[in-house]
């Protein structure tokens, strides 16, 4: 990996999920919530993954800070680490091809890769009052992946 490689890594994945909330949290109500995103590949090693897997891991840790910080304001933070979705990200390999698919089929407890609206709810459920009790937790929301 090239050192300029490893910082558009870091730059997406950790810098500006930190720049992001610093400049947020002011506006955010108290009692308010934060859901950060992480990974399944926090748990689970993935070949050629590495700074992927440790700024994401870097997520989870910043979002245990967070609740420290914030929590006098009642501002609860969680972090949801989808596995494999279907979607745009990696050039949309899990989404648009097919052996990459049927791999991540077979390697997940419900039998498929995971689509969009498999995490929007769970991110929502997270933010509603009825979970203001749930805090400083990594979910994974991945169907069992690598169970």
């Amino acid at each position: 990996m090239s050192e300029a490689e490893f910082d558009r890594l870091y730059a997406v994945n950790f810098k500006g999920v930190f720049i992001l909330t610093q400049k947020a949290a002011p506006f955010i109500n108290d009692g308010g919530g934060i859901v950060n995103i992480s990974s399944g590949v926090t748990r689970i090693v993935n070949p050629d993954s590495v700074a992927y897997a440790v700024f994401k891991g870097t997520v989870e840790v910043f979002t245990r800070y967070l609740v420290h910080d914030l929590g006098k304001r009642g501002i609860r933070v969680n972090t949801v680490a989808p596995g494999a979705i279907q979607t745009d990200f990696s050039g949309g390999v899990v989404r648009d091809n097919p052996a990459v698919n049927r791999m991540i089929s077979e390697m997940t407890a419900l039998g498929r890769p995971g689509l969009p609206e498999d995490i929007g709810p769970m991110i929502a459920t997270l933010l509603s009052d009825d979970n203001r009790w749930v805090n400083a937790q990594p979910i994974e929301v991945s169907g069992g992946m690598r169970l």
